[in-house]
Protein backbone atom coordinates (compact mmCIF):
# COMPACT_ATOMS: atom_id res chain seq x y z
CA UNK A 1 0.00 0.00 0.00
CA UNK A 2 1.28 3.67 -1.03
CA UNK A 3 -0.03 6.93 -0.66
CA UNK A 4 -1.50 6.23 -4.21
CA UNK A 5 -3.58 3.35 -3.52
CA UNK A 6 -3.27 -0.17 -2.83
CA UNK A 7 -2.57 -3.61 -5.20
CA UNK A 8 -5.53 -6.40 -4.07
CA UNK A 9 -5.69 -10.06 -5.13
CA UNK A 10 -8.69 -10.53 -6.78
CA UNK A 11 -11.01 -14.19 -6.49
CA UNK A 12 -9.72 -15.03 -9.76
CA UNK A 13 -6.19 -14.88 -8.37
CA UNK A 14 -4.93 -11.52 -9.95
CA UNK A 15 -3.64 -8.16 -8.57
CA UNK A 16 -5.53 -5.20 -9.36
CA UNK A 17 -5.27 -1.63 -8.23
CA UNK A 18 -7.60 0.41 -6.51
CA UNK A 19 -6.74 4.11 -5.85
CA UNK A 20 -6.41 6.09 -2.70
CA UNK A 21 -8.88 9.24 -3.19
CA UNK A 22 -7.20 12.39 -3.88
CA UNK A 23 -5.21 14.87 -3.40
CA UNK A 24 -2.78 12.40 -1.78
CA UNK A 25 -2.29 12.21 1.93
CA UNK A 26 0.17 13.22 3.05
CA UNK A 27 -0.40 16.10 0.49
CA UNK A 28 2.41 16.65 -2.40
CA UNK A 29 5.24 17.97 -0.69
CA UNK A 30 6.40 21.13 -2.79
CA UNK A 31 10.14 20.99 -2.79
CA UNK A 32 11.86 24.01 -4.12
CA UNK A 33 12.00 21.94 -7.54
CA UNK A 34 8.77 21.11 -7.64
CA UNK A 35 7.83 25.36 -6.92
CA UNK A 36 10.05 26.29 -9.50
CA UNK A 37 8.52 24.24 -12.33
CA UNK A 38 5.08 25.36 -10.82
CA UNK A 39 6.02 29.14 -11.39
CA UNK A 40 7.69 28.88 -14.86
CA UNK A 41 4.93 26.74 -15.88
CA UNK A 42 2.07 29.41 -14.48
CA UNK A 43 4.31 32.10 -16.19
CA UNK A 44 5.03 29.81 -19.65
CA UNK A 45 0.72 29.08 -19.35
CA UNK A 46 -0.29 33.09 -19.38
CA UNK A 47 2.18 33.80 -21.93
CA UNK A 48 0.83 31.34 -24.11
CA UNK A 49 -2.91 32.75 -23.37
CA UNK A 50 -1.46 36.02 -23.72
CA UNK A 51 -0.29 35.46 -27.09
CA UNK A 52 -3.54 33.77 -28.10
CA UNK A 53 -5.81 36.77 -27.49
CA UNK A 54 -3.76 38.77 -30.10
CA UNK A 55 -4.61 36.31 -32.86
CA UNK A 56 -7.06 37.32 -35.65
CA UNK A 57 -9.33 35.36 -36.30
CA UNK A 58 -8.79 33.17 -33.79
CA UNK A 59 -10.69 30.31 -34.01
CA UNK A 60 -9.25 29.81 -37.08
CA UNK A 61 -6.26 28.37 -35.40
CA UNK A 62 -7.48 27.11 -32.75
CA UNK A 63 -9.16 24.67 -35.06
CA UNK A 64 -5.95 23.80 -36.18
CA UNK A 65 -4.45 23.51 -33.08
CA UNK A 66 -7.00 20.80 -31.90
CA UNK A 67 -7.06 19.09 -35.50
CA UNK A 68 -3.54 18.92 -34.68
CA UNK A 69 -4.06 17.44 -31.07
CA UNK A 70 -5.90 14.85 -32.47
CA UNK A 71 -3.54 13.59 -34.60
CA UNK A 72 -0.44 13.15 -32.25
CA UNK A 73 -2.87 11.70 -29.71
CA UNK A 74 -4.12 9.62 -31.72
CA UNK A 75 -0.59 8.64 -33.20
CA UNK A 76 0.35 7.58 -29.43
CA UNK A 77 -2.33 4.75 -29.48
CA UNK A 78 -0.80 3.59 -32.35
CA UNK A 79 -2.43 4.99 -35.47
CA UNK A 80 -0.72 6.18 -38.69
CA UNK A 81 -3.09 9.48 -39.58
CA UNK A 82 -1.10 12.09 -40.43
CA UNK A 83 -2.23 15.93 -40.18
CA UNK A 84 -2.41 16.10 -43.86
CA UNK A 85 -4.97 12.99 -44.09
CA UNK A 86 -7.14 14.75 -41.72
CA UNK A 87 -7.34 17.68 -43.79
CA UNK A 88 -7.62 15.51 -46.51
CA UNK A 89 -10.56 13.59 -45.11
CA UNK A 90 -12.19 17.08 -44.18
CA UNK A 91 -11.93 18.91 -47.68
CA UNK A 92 -12.86 15.77 -49.88
CA UNK A 93 -14.58 12.77 -47.87
CA UNK A 94 -11.28 11.29 -48.55
CA UNK A 95 -11.14 8.27 -45.93
CA UNK A 96 -8.55 6.09 -47.44
CA UNK A 97 -5.61 6.80 -45.17
CA UNK A 98 -5.47 4.46 -42.43
CA UNK A 99 -7.31 4.78 -39.08
CA UNK A 100 -8.61 8.44 -40.43
CA UNK A 101 -12.17 8.07 -39.09
CA UNK A 102 -10.27 7.87 -35.43
CA UNK A 103 -8.65 10.98 -35.88
CA UNK A 104 -11.98 12.95 -36.93
CA UNK A 105 -13.88 10.94 -34.04
CA UNK A 106 -11.32 12.79 -31.81
CA UNK A 107 -11.81 16.36 -33.32
CA UNK A 108 -15.33 16.00 -32.87
CA UNK A 109 -15.08 14.48 -28.95
CA UNK A 110 -13.09 17.51 -28.05
CA UNK A 111 -14.78 19.73 -30.04
CA UNK A 112 -17.93 18.41 -27.98
CA UNK A 113 -16.52 18.99 -24.51
CA UNK A 114 -15.34 22.64 -25.45
CA UNK A 115 -18.90 23.03 -26.40
CA UNK A 116 -20.82 21.73 -23.67
CA UNK A 117 -18.01 23.60 -21.25
CA UNK A 118 -19.94 26.37 -20.32
CA UNK A 119 -23.36 24.71 -19.26
CA UNK A 120 -22.32 21.54 -17.94
CA UNK A 121 -19.02 21.51 -15.58
CA UNK A 122 -16.56 18.77 -15.69
CA UNK A 123 -18.08 15.44 -14.48
CA UNK A 124 -18.42 11.57 -15.23
CA UNK A 125 -21.48 13.12 -17.06
CA UNK A 126 -19.36 14.89 -19.46
CA UNK A 127 -16.59 12.32 -19.77
CA UNK A 128 -18.85 9.85 -20.92
CA UNK A 129 -20.27 12.45 -23.50
CA UNK A 130 -16.84 12.96 -24.74
CA UNK A 131 -16.01 8.91 -24.92
CA UNK A 132 -19.31 8.33 -26.99
CA UNK A 133 -18.03 11.27 -29.66
CA UNK A 134 -14.41 9.20 -29.21
CA UNK A 135 -15.61 5.89 -29.85
CA UNK A 136 -18.92 6.85 -32.49
CA UNK A 137 -17.09 4.63 -35.01
CA UNK A 138 -13.69 3.23 -35.89
CA UNK A 139 -11.77 0.45 -34.27
CA UNK A 140 -13.56 0.54 -30.60
CA UNK A 141 -16.78 1.16 -31.58
CA UNK A 142 -17.69 -1.98 -30.23
CA UNK A 143 -16.50 -1.37 -27.09
CA UNK A 144 -19.67 0.44 -25.46
CA UNK A 145 -18.81 3.89 -26.29
CA UNK A 146 -20.22 6.34 -23.56
CA UNK A 147 -20.24 3.62 -20.85
CA UNK A 148 -17.97 2.76 -17.73
CA UNK A 149 -17.05 -0.74 -18.42
CA UNK A 150 -18.18 -3.51 -17.19
CA UNK A 151 -15.56 -6.03 -17.37
CA UNK A 152 -12.15 -6.27 -16.18
CA UNK A 153 -9.62 -4.87 -18.33
CA UNK A 154 -5.65 -4.99 -18.24
CA UNK A 155 -2.10 -3.42 -19.93
CA UNK A 156 0.26 -4.93 -21.06
CA UNK A 157 2.48 -6.18 -24.35
CA UNK A 158 0.27 -7.81 -27.03
CA UNK A 159 -0.40 -11.43 -25.61
CA UNK A 160 -0.35 -10.54 -22.08
CA UNK A 161 -2.99 -11.94 -20.36
CA UNK A 162 -4.18 -10.39 -16.87
CA UNK A 163 -2.38 -12.71 -15.08
CA UNK A 164 1.23 -11.61 -16.48
CA UNK A 165 -0.24 -7.95 -17.18
CA UNK A 166 1.84 -4.84 -16.52
CA UNK A 167 -1.09 -3.35 -15.17
CA UNK A 168 -4.52 -3.74 -14.11
CA UNK A 169 -6.78 -0.96 -13.14
CA UNK A 170 -9.75 -1.50 -10.63
CA UNK A 171 -12.16 -4.14 -10.76
CA UNK A 172 -15.30 -3.60 -11.85
CA UNK A 173 -17.48 -3.52 -7.98
CA UNK A 174 -14.89 -0.89 -6.58
CA UNK A 175 -15.06 1.33 -10.20
CA UNK A 176 -18.08 3.13 -9.52
CA UNK A 177 -16.87 4.44 -5.85
CA UNK A 178 -13.48 5.26 -7.33
CA UNK A 179 -14.86 7.29 -10.06
CA UNK A 180 -17.16 9.04 -7.52
CA UNK A 181 -14.28 10.02 -5.76
CA UNK A 182 -12.67 11.31 -8.74
CA UNK A 183 -15.45 13.51 -10.00
CA UNK A 184 -15.83 15.00 -5.90
CA UNK A 185 -11.66 16.03 -6.73
CA UNK A 186 -12.83 17.61 -10.17
CA UNK A 187 -15.51 19.67 -8.20
CA UNK A 188 -13.08 20.24 -5.03
CA UNK A 189 -12.76 23.96 -3.76
CA UNK A 190 -9.87 23.41 -2.01
CA UNK A 191 -7.29 25.55 -2.32
CA UNK A 192 -4.56 24.27 -5.28
CA UNK A 193 -2.70 25.03 -7.64
CA UNK A 194 -4.92 24.19 -11.18
CA UNK A 195 -1.53 22.73 -12.80
CA UNK A 196 -1.16 20.58 -9.52
CA UNK A 197 -4.96 19.49 -9.99
CA UNK A 198 -4.57 18.53 -13.43
CA UNK A 199 -1.42 16.77 -13.46
CA UNK A 200 -2.94 14.72 -10.38
CA UNK A 201 -6.71 14.18 -11.97
CA UNK A 202 -4.48 12.92 -15.28
CA UNK A 203 -2.57 10.28 -13.68
CA UNK A 204 -5.39 9.03 -11.70
CA UNK A 205 -7.94 8.97 -14.80
CA UNK A 206 -5.19 6.54 -16.56
CA UNK A 207 -4.92 4.30 -13.25
CA UNK A 208 -8.90 3.80 -13.43
CA UNK A 209 -8.68 2.96 -16.64
CA UNK A 210 -12.83 3.36 -16.83
CA UNK A 211 -13.46 2.56 -20.20
CA UNK A 212 -12.84 -0.93 -22.74
CA UNK A 213 -10.97 1.81 -24.86
CA UNK A 214 -9.89 5.56 -25.03
CA UNK A 215 -8.90 5.71 -22.28
CA UNK A 216 -5.48 7.65 -22.82
CA UNK A 217 -7.37 9.99 -25.12
CA UNK A 218 -9.75 10.75 -23.07
CA UNK A 219 -7.01 11.51 -20.45
CA UNK A 220 -5.12 13.80 -22.36
CA UNK A 221 -8.18 15.59 -22.99
CA UNK A 222 -9.61 16.26 -19.48
CA UNK A 223 -6.18 17.85 -18.85
CA UNK A 224 -7.33 20.98 -21.83
CA UNK A 225 -10.93 21.12 -20.99
CA UNK A 226 -10.16 21.92 -16.76
CA UNK A 227 -7.68 24.24 -17.95
CA UNK A 228 -10.25 25.85 -19.84
CA UNK A 229 -12.89 25.40 -16.84
CA UNK A 230 -10.62 27.17 -14.49
CA UNK A 231 -10.63 30.04 -16.91
CA UNK A 232 -6.55 29.32 -16.93
CA UNK A 233 -6.63 29.26 -20.70
CA UNK A 234 -9.23 30.95 -22.70
CA UNK A 235 -8.60 29.00 -25.78
CA UNK A 236 -7.73 25.49 -25.78
CA UNK A 237 -4.00 26.15 -27.25
CA UNK A 238 -2.30 23.67 -24.71
CA UNK A 239 -1.64 19.90 -25.30
CA UNK A 240 0.85 17.43 -23.74
CA UNK A 241 0.31 14.55 -26.56
CA UNK A 242 3.36 15.78 -28.13
CA UNK A 243 5.54 15.84 -25.12
CA UNK A 244 3.85 12.23 -23.95
CA UNK A 245 4.49 10.81 -27.43
CA UNK A 246 8.58 12.37 -26.94
CA UNK A 247 8.88 11.33 -23.67
CA UNK A 248 6.67 7.84 -23.66
CA UNK A 249 8.83 5.66 -21.72
CA UNK A 250 9.46 8.07 -18.59
CA UNK A 251 5.43 8.47 -18.99
CA UNK A 252 4.93 4.76 -18.52
CA UNK A 253 7.26 5.30 -15.70
CA UNK A 254 6.31 7.83 -13.93
CA UNK A 255 2.54 6.74 -13.90
CA UNK A 256 3.80 3.29 -12.16
CA UNK A 257 6.17 4.95 -9.67
CA UNK A 258 3.34 6.49 -8.78
CA UNK A 259 1.25 3.46 -8.11
CA UNK A 260 4.05 1.26 -6.74
CA UNK A 261 5.61 3.79 -4.60
CA UNK A 262 3.11 6.56 -3.97
CA UNK A 263 5.75 9.01 -6.18
CA UNK A 264 3.55 11.70 -6.79
CA UNK A 265 5.85 15.09 -6.80
CA UNK A 266 8.06 13.21 -9.58
CA UNK A 267 5.17 12.78 -11.51
CA UNK A 268 4.30 16.35 -10.77
CA UNK A 269 7.95 17.71 -12.15
CA UNK A 270 7.55 15.15 -15.21
CA UNK A 271 4.32 16.89 -15.92
CA UNK A 272 5.27 20.68 -15.25
CA UNK A 273 8.35 20.20 -17.36
CA UNK A 274 5.91 19.59 -20.30
CA UNK A 275 3.55 22.29 -19.61
CA UNK A 276 6.25 24.17 -19.63
CA UNK A 277 7.97 22.90 -22.94
CA UNK A 278 4.69 22.59 -24.48
CA UNK A 279 3.70 26.02 -23.84
CA UNK A 280 7.08 28.19 -24.35
CA UNK A 281 6.63 26.11 -28.36
CA UNK A 282 3.43 26.49 -28.59
CA UNK A 283 3.79 30.72 -27.74
CA UNK A 284 6.93 30.19 -30.53
CA UNK A 285 4.10 28.72 -32.92
CA UNK A 286 1.84 31.47 -32.27
CA UNK A 287 4.43 34.38 -32.86
CA UNK A 288 5.56 32.53 -36.09
CA UNK A 289 1.39 32.24 -37.50
CA UNK A 290 1.58 35.84 -36.97
CA UNK A 291 4.63 36.90 -38.56
CA UNK A 292 3.42 34.55 -41.71
CA UNK A 293 0.37 36.60 -42.14
CA UNK A 294 2.05 39.62 -41.86
CA UNK A 295 4.14 38.43 -44.71
CA UNK A 296 1.52 37.01 -46.70
CA UNK A 297 -0.30 39.81 -46.53
CA UNK A 298 2.19 41.99 -47.75
CA UNK A 299 3.09 39.90 -50.61
CA UNK A 300 -0.67 39.96 -51.47
CA UNK A 301 -1.10 43.24 -51.64
CA UNK A 302 2.07 44.37 -53.61
CA UNK A 303 1.09 41.91 -56.19
CA UNK A 304 -2.49 41.62 -56.26
CA UNK A 305 -4.77 44.19 -57.94
CA UNK A 306 -7.79 42.52 -56.03
CA UNK A 307 -6.13 42.32 -52.72
CA UNK A 308 -9.76 41.92 -51.24
CA UNK A 309 -10.25 39.20 -52.77
CA UNK A 310 -6.77 37.41 -52.02
CA UNK A 311 -7.08 38.42 -48.43
CA UNK A 312 -10.31 36.65 -48.17
CA UNK A 313 -8.40 33.78 -48.98
CA UNK A 314 -5.58 33.68 -47.29
CA UNK A 315 -7.87 33.91 -43.97
CA UNK A 316 -9.35 30.53 -45.54
CA UNK A 317 -6.20 29.08 -45.38
CA UNK A 318 -5.63 29.73 -42.17
CA UNK A 319 -8.65 27.51 -41.41
CA UNK A 320 -8.37 25.26 -44.31
CA UNK A 321 -4.23 24.73 -45.23
CA UNK A 322 -5.16 21.97 -47.76
CA UNK A 323 -7.94 22.66 -50.41
CA UNK A 324 -8.97 22.87 -54.27
CA UNK A 325 -10.06 25.44 -56.66
CA UNK A 326 -13.98 24.19 -56.04
CA UNK A 327 -13.42 24.93 -52.05
CA UNK A 328 -12.36 28.23 -52.80
CA UNK A 329 -15.39 28.78 -55.45
CA UNK A 330 -17.47 27.51 -52.57
CA UNK A 331 -16.30 29.78 -49.77
CA UNK A 332 -16.03 33.01 -51.51
CA UNK A 333 -18.86 32.75 -52.95
CA UNK A 334 -17.12 33.60 -56.30
CA UNK A 335 -16.93 32.08 -59.98
CA UNK A 336 -14.93 28.88 -60.80
CA UNK A 337 -12.52 31.36 -63.00
CA UNK A 338 -12.23 33.83 -59.96
CA UNK A 339 -11.54 30.84 -57.50
CA UNK A 340 -9.19 29.50 -59.86
CA UNK A 341 -6.95 32.64 -60.92
CA UNK A 342 -6.63 33.41 -56.49
CA UNK A 343 -5.23 29.76 -56.57
CA UNK A 344 -2.71 30.20 -59.09
CA UNK A 345 -1.82 33.66 -58.20
CA UNK A 346 -1.06 32.64 -54.64
CA UNK A 347 0.97 29.35 -56.20
CA UNK A 348 2.97 32.00 -58.24
CA UNK A 349 3.76 34.19 -54.70
CA UNK A 350 5.09 30.86 -53.60
CA UNK A 351 1.66 30.69 -50.93
CA UNK A 352 0.21 27.53 -52.29
CA UNK A 353 2.36 24.91 -54.08
CA UNK A 354 0.42 21.90 -56.01
CA UNK A 355 0.14 18.69 -54.24
CA UNK A 356 -0.88 15.99 -56.60
CA UNK A 357 0.70 16.28 -59.89
CA UNK A 358 -2.55 16.13 -61.83
CA UNK A 359 -4.25 18.49 -64.68
CA UNK A 360 -8.05 17.95 -62.97
CA UNK A 361 -9.21 18.04 -59.61
CA UNK A 362 -5.64 19.44 -58.40
CA UNK A 363 -5.03 20.11 -54.52
CA UNK A 364 -3.11 22.84 -53.23
CA UNK A 365 -1.59 23.12 -49.84
CA UNK A 366 -0.56 26.25 -47.74
CA UNK A 367 2.96 24.43 -47.16
CA UNK A 368 4.85 27.20 -44.62
CA UNK A 369 1.06 27.17 -42.23
CA UNK A 370 1.16 23.32 -42.03
CA UNK A 371 5.08 23.20 -42.09
CA UNK A 372 4.34 24.93 -38.18
CA UNK A 373 2.03 21.64 -37.57
CA UNK A 374 4.63 18.63 -38.95
CA UNK A 375 3.34 15.72 -36.98
CA UNK A 376 5.27 13.36 -39.60
CA UNK A 377 9.18 13.43 -38.45
CA UNK A 378 10.20 10.12 -37.65
CA UNK A 379 7.79 8.06 -38.57
CA UNK A 380 5.01 6.57 -37.02
CA UNK A 381 5.60 6.23 -33.29
CA UNK A 382 6.25 2.52 -31.79
CA UNK A 383 3.01 0.68 -30.70
CA UNK A 384 1.71 1.54 -27.18
CA UNK A 385 1.05 -1.12 -24.24
CA UNK A 386 -1.94 -3.36 -25.36
CA UNK A 387 -5.38 -2.48 -23.11
CA UNK A 388 -7.40 -5.49 -23.31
Amino acid sequence: MTRAGRFETQPEGYRAFLPAPLPPEPPVFRDPELDALLSQADLALGRLDGCASILPNPDFFIAMYVRYEAVLSSQIEGTQSTLEDLLKFESEGDATAKDVAEVVNYVRAMNHGLARLPDLPLSLRLIREIHAELLRDGRGSRLEAGVFRRSQNWIGPGGSTIMTAAFVPPPVHELMPALGEFEKFLHSAAPMPTLLQCGLAHAQFESLHPFLDGNGRVGRLLITLLLCQRGVLHKPLLYLSHYFKQNRAEYYDRLMAVRLRGHWEEWLKFFLRGVLEVSTTATQTVREILTLREHSRQKITAALKNSTGGFELLDFLFASPLLSVNSVQTKLACSYVKANRLVLDFARLGLLEEATGWQRNRRFRFKAYLDLFDTGPGGPPSPPPTTA
